[in-house]
């Protein structure tokens, strides 16, 4: 399903496209022909990314004029701004639309660390709700007016957490912030749905990147456990949630609205089954001892 024309002629934002999951969705939907606009707070580290992307083989895409024998350049753009400012924001969406409108936004700004609730300061709980939920909000609004003034059609995919329908202990600032997101998309789904804006989320579970995964699993002895609670026993990979955003975003899912797509391996399915962890407890032998015996 991944046709190499799958998302050309679209105009995408990422926030925090820069590193991990941002990045990994850049390389994606350049390789499926988008033009591509990342943003985030240090402009080094976008400058670098978007070098690096610009050299992203468009397989299937040939310059006009070129006789077929030359391959195009991925188009790719950074753009510093820090979500957590929404004159920023509006700024940097001004800036883009002075091109052309976007079609696609992705809000995958965020941030989160692991801490003893109590321990937090109003600084760390504000830096945590800021990034995630005011930012998401303040980009998606800047996009959704803009859609909605032009009645131009437009698609927003947030990056949520497998932790925000029930919440997570030690991680509470970025549970009540993705909570919010999740609430937003499934409102905004339904107020907007009708004048051509849809809204879904992606709630992955452990997928190792650069950065992020060092703060939330900061001991080595934390991954074999946190591996362990996945059925698939194994990490999610970039790779594979470029894959299930880039079909998200495309005009092959534009009958999915409101909808958050949870992908983990089955881990948050194991958690929630009362008996789910004796597959790991019991030994063969026990299986055996358990069974029903026939009545002599």
């Amino acid at each position: 399903m991944f046709t190499s024309d799958l998302l050309s002629n679209k105009r995408v934002l990422i926030t925090g496209g820069g590193t991990g999951l941002g990045k990994a969705m850049a390389r994606r939907f350049l390789q499926l022909g988008a033009a591509v606009h990342i943003c985030g707070r240090r402009e080094e580290v976008l400058e670098q990314t978007a070098a690096e992307l610009s050299q992203v083989n468009l397989s299937q895409a040939r310059l006009p004029g070129a006789g077929g024998s030359k391959k195009a350049k991925a188009l790719i753009h950074a753009i510093p701004c820090d979500v957590r400012n929404r004159d920023a924001v509006e700024a940097m969406i001004d800036s883009i639309w002075q091109e052309a409108p976007l079609d696609i936004l992705v809000n995958n700004a965020a941030g989160n660390f692991i801490a003893r609730t109590e321990e937090l300061s109003p600084r760390a709980w504000e830096s945590v709700i800021n990034i995630v939920l005011m930012g998401t909000l303040h980009c998606t609004m800047a996009c959704g007016r803009r859609w909605l003034r032009e009645k131009h059609s437009g698609t927003v995919l947030s990056i949520s957490a497998t932790y925000a329908p029930v919440g997570s202990a030690y991680v509470v600032p970025s549970a009540v912030s993705k909570a919010g997101v999740e609430a937003l998309t499934r409102s905004l789904a339904v107020e907007w749905g009708n004048r051509g804006i849809r809204l879904n989320a992606i709630a992955p579970g452990p997928i190792p990147t650069q950065g992020a995964f060092s703060r939330v699993l900061p001991l080595p002895k934390l991954e074999p456990i946190a591996r362990e609670r996945i059925p698939l026993r194994r990490f999610g990979t970039t790779e594979e949630l470029a894959n299930l955003a880039a079909f998200l975003v495309s005009d092959g899912s534009s009958y999915i609205n409101g909808e958050v797509i949870r992908m983990d391996g089955g881990e948050f399915l194991q958690g929630a089954g009362e008996f789910s962890n004796l597959g790991r407890a019991l030994s063969d032998e026990d299986w055996e001892s358990l069974k029903p015996r026939k009545k002599s």
